[in-house]
């Protein structure tokens, strides 16, 4: 696995900066792997990303509530939003570090910042140091706006920080 993450990685650095708007100063390899996949029109799937290997994968209708009916997910190869994030990561670290939980199991693998920087992830949700309860994760690029796998219906795109309901925090890896 780690030699396909590692030629997968080559790959998409080798296109990335083409995708990447200009005006920006040399954005860490998370932002310009997000840019890079963002290009590439994957669909949402619930629970799609999950899979042994990160990466798309067809969902699941379990624990499905999405609008629309009846669920595509089992029969849609796509990527949910911790399924994107998990992809990314494991591209820029060369191996699978967030796994194939869900927001919360993601969450607990990360440090709460302040300060964010492009390239953490941004989480919406409930987190203290009692629970865990998460329903979304971005990849924070910066100026208010993240990388997302936002519904079904939807393809990973940008969207404003603060047009999501329930945030969370910052977090880094």
């Amino acid at each position: 696995m780690k030699r396909r993450l590692t030629a997968a990685v080559a790959l998409l650095l080798v296109t990335a900066t083409a995708s990447v708007p200009l005006g920006l100063p040399a954005p860490p390899l998370i932002v310009r792997l997000a840019y890079e996949i963002e290009q590439r029109g994957i669909v949402y799937s619930w629970g799609g990303g999950h899979s042994s290997d990160p990466g798309p994968s067809k969902g699941t209708c379990r624990g499905y509530k999405g609008k629309i009916r009846p669920c595509p997910a089992a029969r849609t190869r796509g990527l949910d939003c911790s399924g994107f994030a998990r992809w990314v990561y494991a591209l820029a670290h060369g191996e699978d570090v967030l796994g194939p939980g869900n927001t919360d199991d993601h969450v607990r693998k990360m440090r709460r910042v302040s300060s964010a920087r492009p390239g953490d992830l941004v989480f919406f949700g409930k987190v203290t140091k009692r629970s865990v309860r998460t329903h979304h994760v971005g990849i924070y690029l910066g100026a208010g706006k993240m990388m997302n796998a936002p519904e079904t219906g939807a393809v990973v795109r940008i969207d404003d920080i603060a047009g999501k309901k329930g945030f969370a925090g910052f977090y880094r890896y």
